[in-house]
């Protein structure tokens, strides 16, 4: 039995129609100009005073950070930004069709930048801690990450154990400001605590001067100090301590820009994306 010939001729013509249908839609999306984009994302229930409105109005995406690698560093030599959460804010504002400003601060006054409207969403490794949850609100997470110690390999003998960190003779040393900071005395007590300024790895400098005797931050960071030094020493790098969400973070009330961030973040996990990224910058990292 022979099939109808309509059929066949049907199907053609709903298959040509539907690509030149699919190419006129792309040339029309492709000349929106950006007040009638604004105007689409205003139809979809986006309030105008929401971040994520005044983003797609101004054109701007503006991006807070604080230099921590390997997700947030300047190259030493030519001053260019790199890391992982710069790669990603990249192409999240790529994604939007909107540029993107970045805007340093340290971590001691991230939070505060942020509530302050300094930029739309701070991008760098903010790691979870109790404090921070309550004065900004977390998106994703992104990632999580581990802590390791480090210590000056003149004095690595003195420690065998993670308990002998718990000391009143142990001097630990973070940066003001990150996420080690509260969460040493909860889990070293006994130890005393320095901190210095700045960006994150500068809390390994009293180490290296033997004016502390261990530094507590990422283990990814703590590997990458240990790769590039001859005087560092990682404790026990198999094993990293206090696993946390380590994510960006937006300003609380602000539900439009906090749903659309939060997605983003689940698009960025659930593809490869950060875990991509971070293989790249420690590869970059460690043979700089």
């Amino acid at each position: 039995m022979n099939p109808d010939p309509g059929i066949g001729s049907n199907k053609r013509d709903f298959l040509r129609g539907t690509a030149l249908l699919g190419v006129a839609a792309t040339g029309l999306g492709a000349a929106l100009a950006p007040d009638r984009a604004m105007a689409q994302a205003l139809e979809s229930g986006i309030r105008p005073e929401s971040t994520l409105g005044k983003v797609i109005k101004s054109g701007t995406l503006r991006v807070g950070y604080a230099q921590t690698g390997p997700f947030f560093y300047k190259n030493a030599k030519t001053g260019e930004l790199g890391g992982i959460y710069f790669d990603a804010a990249n192409d999240l504002a790529k994604q939007m069709g909107v540029k993107v400003e970045f805007k340093e601060v340290t971590f001691q006054n991230a939070t505060v930048a942020l509530r302050r409207d300094d930029y739309d969403v701070f991008g760098s490794a903010l790691t979870y801690t109790m404090a921070r949850a309550m004065a900004v609100d977390y998106i994703g997470p992104l990632y999580e990450i581990g802590s390791l110690l480090m210590v000056h390999k003149d004095n690595a003998g003195r420690f065998k154990k993670l308990a002998d960190f718990n000391d009143p003779g142990v001097t630990f040393s973070v940066v003001s400001g990150g996420s080690e900071e509260p969460r040493i005395p909860v889990l070293f007590p006994k130890a005393k605590l320095i901190t210095t300024t700045g960006q994150a790895e500068l809390g390994a400098e009293p180490v290296r001067a033997k004016k502390a005797d261990v530094w507590m931050s990422s283990q990814v960071a703590v590997q990458l100090m240990v790769k590039r030094t001859n005087w560092a020493s990682g404790f026990d790098v198999e094993n990293p301590i206090d696993r946390r969400p380590s994510s960006w973070a937006v300003r609380y009330g602000d539900y439009e820009w906090k749903n659309f961030l939060d997605f983003w973040a689940g698009y960025m996990r659930v593809n490869g994306e950060t875990d991509r990224l971070m293989k790249l910058h420690i590869e970059r990292l460690g043979n700089a």
